[in-house]
């Protein structure tokens, strides 16, 4: 039987669709984390603790591994584990991204200088380093400017400053939220041009060399700032054909140019005027729960799908379904302690609507972006067209009251339960 290694970070939503899409497959399953005790959800798989935030020594230790059990194939499901699985399938000789590909794909300073090698459309950017405070960039990438870390993702830390006294300050807020991550407070910054107009997300997998769309999703909430809390994704898109023909070109344009040529791609790319541009290229599929949108063939989930490619397994039909569908990620008013999300059975009640997951737990603190990296949790929906789902997706979030208290309010009522 062949055997799979998954790279699941201890912090990924993703573990159980993954390991449930591995066993559908009929494969053995070696699940890796860089926390044991993060492992505990994967239902007897076999185990292995990385040092996910070296790659090197964690690609080294899984050729190790593998020297005593084989692996037919090296997924990283997250972010922090796409470089690792990279370099290990590398050295073993399985099918892989390039690792200077995933690379830039973990770096926005370098996944900006490779685009612009190639006349890729995306925003004028300037990088800054040490204890410049960006007044001078932002001068240079034009005003509004959005400013961004380089090696985070999922929107944290990214702000829009709309003159120079708040770049400073946005300056300031990304190098603190940096340090709270756990990353050097000087690496670099980048000063983007605030591009305006609609965002859309594309899910697509590279065979080959070749970008093969799987679905576009449409962003209907605006995202202008100051901060980028994605709340909506529905498929397909609305747009016109022709922009959408812009959209795979500009994605597969560049996916090539960052030099991918394996495994799930997720873009991010806005349209203004007809116009795209691209914001943002990962090296895995979409983050979260939001696969749980998506199916494509006989029901193939998007994680069956990503597998069997790692595998050298056909997909019969990789088309999405017929019906619409959509997820809306459960964002975070406010800072504090969750004490309870009332309206769920309502929400759940509301025609189109087939699931809720509330992934953080009752008595666990909260975050808001920029400085936060979780979502409340998310809904799902599926209908006729993508109007339909986005209605019912806004009408169950309308049942959904959460209450989120302070943390001294919190943990004084807890004192006195």
């Amino acid at each position: 039987m062949d055997r799979l290694l998954l790279i699941l970070p201890s912090a990924t939503y993703r573990a159980a669709d993954f390991i449930t899409a591995a066993r559908e497959l009929g494969v053995a399953v070696t699940v890796a984390s860089e926390r044991r005790a993060a492992m505990s959800a994967t239902m007897g798989s076999a185990a292995l603790t990385l040092p996910l935030s070296d790659p090197d020594r964690a690609a080294a230790a899984i050729a190790a591994a593998a020297a005593e059990t084989p692996f037919a194939a090296i997924v990283g499901v997250d972010d922090q584990g796409v470089l690792a699985a990279a370099l290990a399938s590398q050295s073993l000789g399985l099918r892989h991204n390039p690792p200077l590909a995933v690379a830039r794909t973990r770096d926005k300073w370098a996944m900006r200088r490779a685009l612009a090698e190639h006349a890729i459309p995306q925003p004028a950017f300037v990088a800054i380093e040490g204890d410049e405070d960006g007044t001078a960039a932002a001068a240079a990438a034009g005003l509004p400017c959005v400013v961004k870390p380089v090696s985070l993702s999922g929107s944290r830390g990214v702000i829009r400053a709309n003159d120079l006294g708040e770049v400073r300050a946005a300056v300031a807020r990304v190098r603190s939220i940096l340090k709270a991550a756990g990353r050097p407070a000087a690496e670099p910054l980048l000063l983007e041009a605030y591009v305006p107009g609609v965002e859309v997300a594309v899910e697509a997998l590279m065979r080959d060399g070749a970008l093969q769309v799987l679905a576009i999703f449409d962003k209907p909430d605006p995202l202008e700032g100051p901060y980028f809390e994605e709340t909506l994704y529905v498929t397909p898109s609305r747009l016109p054909e022709a922009v959408l023909s812009e959209l795979k070109r500009h994605s597969a344009g560049a996916a090539r140019a960052l030099g991918l040529r394996e495994g799930p791609v997720h873009a991010e790319l806005r349209v203004d005027g007809g116009r795209a541009s691209v914001l943002e290229l990962a090296a895995r599929s979409i983050g979260g729960l939001c696969s749980r949108a998506l199916r494509f063939g006989a029901g193939l989930s998007l994680e069956a799908v990503i597998l069997r490619h790692a595998l050298g397994l056909a997909v019969a039909d990789p088309t999405r379904e017929r019906a619409a569908s959509g997820v809306m990620m459960i964002p975070i008013g406010r800072a504090g302690v969750l004490v309870e999300v009332e309206g769920q059975a309502r929400a759940r009640a509301v025609a189109g609507i087939g699931g809720l997951e509330i992934t953080i737990a009752r008595g666990r603190p909260v975050v808001p972006l920029p400085e936060g990296d979780r979502y409340l949790g998310f809904l799902f929906a599926r209908g006729a067209d993508p109007a339909a789902v986005e209605h019912s997706l806004r009408e169950a979030h309308g049942h959904l009251r959460v209450r989120i208290a302070a943390a001294a309010d919190a943990s004084g009522r807890a004192r006195g339960r």
